[in-house]
C-alpha cells in the first residue's frame, strides 16, 4: 500500500504538468470544457480517455437532479458561464442541474423513449424539464401541447469552418462543390441546422450546389455526415480528414477561443440563414418551476452576455417573425 502511495504521491504532479502542457497544445478531442461543463458539486473519480470515453455530451448528475435541461448540442461551451450564473441566483440547485447537449433530433427520440439512452453499455433514463432547439420546432411542439412557455433568447448564423491557414483557399459557399475539397457536413437525419445549409447551399449556387455537397460528394464519400453533431467538424478538420465544414459561426469562435487550428470563412448575408433558439417547459416536467425559472434567465442580460461572447446574436424583438 505505502509503494502505490508513493508511486501515486510521483504521478501525480507529472500528470498534472501533462494535463497543463496539453492544454497549451490543440485540443481535438472532447471534451474540451475540461469539465467545466460538469455542474455537479462532487464529481467523484473522474475517470476519462480521449475519444474512447469521454461521454461529452452528459453533463452533471442524474441521481440528485433538480433541474434536467435538453439542450441542442452547438450550446454546449455557453453552458458553463450560463450555469454558473443561474446558480448565483438559485443556490438551492448548485449542484443539482444535468444537462444533455446531443443534437435536437436525438433529444427528441430519448424523449420519445421515455426519457432513456443508451450509450454503449450505459442507459441511462432521466425526464428533462426543458427543451431547447429551433424556434420553429418549438413552436410546433407547443401547437402539440408538449411544450409550454415557448421562450426565444438567441439567434446564430452560419460560417465556414477551414483549418488555420484555409490551405484550400476556400472563399465562399460555392467553392465547397469544387473537386478535391473534402467536406463534413451536418447530418439531416438528427441536425436542423442542415436545413438552414441547405437554403444558403440554394442561394449562392442553386439546386446544384447542394446536390453536388449533400447528394454528389456524400456518394462518392467526399463528403461525410456528422454521426453526432457539429463537434465532429472541428475533429476532421484538425486530424487532416475534412477542408472544410458549415457551421454556426458560434462553434468558429469558440474553437478560436481555446486555441484550436480552425478559421471561419464568413458568409455574405444574402446567402446566409439565420436560427432562432427558443425553450420551452416539457409537458409532466418533474420541475416545472425551476424549468420556468432557467426560461426566464435566458433572457436577462446576463444571459444575452453569455451568448454573445461566442457570437451569437439577440432574439428577434417579435418571437416567431423568423425561421
Amino acid at each position: 500500500m505505502r509503494t502505490i502511495r508513493y508511486a501515486a504521491a510521483i504521478m501525480l504532479p507529472l500528470f498534472m504538468t501533462a494535463a497543463a502542457r496539453a492544454q497549451k497544445a490543440p485540443q481535438k478531442f472532447p471534451p474540451w470544457s475540461a469539465g467545466a461543463n460538469n455542474p455537479a458539486a462532487d464529481k467523484g473519480y473522474v475517470f476519462q480517455v480521449p475519444d474512447i470515453d469521454n461521454v461529452p455530451d452528459l453533463h452533471g448528475n442524474p441521481a440528485n437532479a433538480k433541474l434536467v435541461l435538453f439542450i441542442g448540442g452547438n450550446q454546449f461551451f455557453v453552458l458553463p458561464q450560463l450555469i454558473a450564473g443561474f446558480v448565483q441566483q438559485h443556490p438551492e440547485l448548485r449542484g443539482h442541474i444535468f444537462y444533455e447537449t446531443l443534437p435536437p433530433g436525438i433529444l427528441r427520440r430519448q424523449m420519445a423513449a421515455g426519457g432513456a439512452l443508451t450509450l454503449g453499455n450505459l442507459t441511462l433514463q432521466v425526464q428533462p424539464d426543458v427543451y431547447e432547439a429551433g424556434a420553429r420546432v418549438l413552436r410546433m411542439m407547443a401547437a402539440k401541447q408538449q411544450v409550454t412557455g415557448v421562450t426565444e433568447y438567441a439567434t446564430n448564423t452560419l460560417a465556414i469552418m477551414v483549418p488555420a491557414g484555409n490551405p484550400k483557399h476556400i472563399r465562399s459557399l460555392n467553392d465547397l462543390g469544387k473537386p478535391g475539397v473534402r467536406l463534413s457536413m451536418p447530418n439531416p437525419q438528427w441536425e436542423g441546422v442542415a436545413n438552414q445549409i441547405a437554403n444558403s447551399l440554394r442561394k449562392a449556387g442553386g439546386d446544384a450546389l447542394y446536390q453536388s455537397v449533400y447528394k454528389t460528394k456524400v456518394s462518392n464519400g467526399a463528403t461525410v455526415l456528422t454521426e453526432i453533431h457539429h463537434r465532429q467538424t472541428p475533429m476532421r478538420i484538425m486530424n487532416g480528414q475534412a477542408d472544410a465544414g458549415v457551421t454556426w459561426a458560434s462553434e468558429v469562435e469558440f474553437q478560436k477561443s481555446i486555441g484550436n487550428p480552425i478559421e471561419g470563412v464568413t458568409i455574405p448575408a444574402d446567402q446566409n440563414t439565420t436560427a432562432i433558439y427558443a425553450g420551452g417547459v416539457v409537458k409532466g416536467a418533474p420541475h416545472a418551476a425551476a424549468a420556468r425559472a432557467w426560461l426566464a434567465y435566458l433572457k436577462s442580460p446576463e444571459a444575452r452576455q453569455a451568448y454573445q461572447r461566442f457570437g451569437f446574436g439577440p432574439a428577434p424583438a417579435t418571437p416567431g417573425t423568423k425561421e
